[in-house]
């Protein structure tokens, strides 16, 4: 009965691992737009020596 219980929960764990992969093959490009914005909106962020430029 142990040997079944380890066995189930090795399937389950690869049942879940494969769900995820599943998932960010299929949001990867919503995964990919957030990524690049939130580059560029700390690309844009202003310095905190901005204020001293003259």
């Amino acid at each position: 009965m142990k040997t079944a219980r380890f066995v189930l929960k090795i399937v389950a764990f690869s049942l879940a691992a494969a769900a995820a992969v599943c998932a960010v093959v299929a949001y990867w490009d919503q995964i990919a737009g957030l990524c690049g914005c939130a580059k560029c909106k700390l690309q844009a962020a202003p310095s905190e020596y901005d204020d001293y430029e003259e």
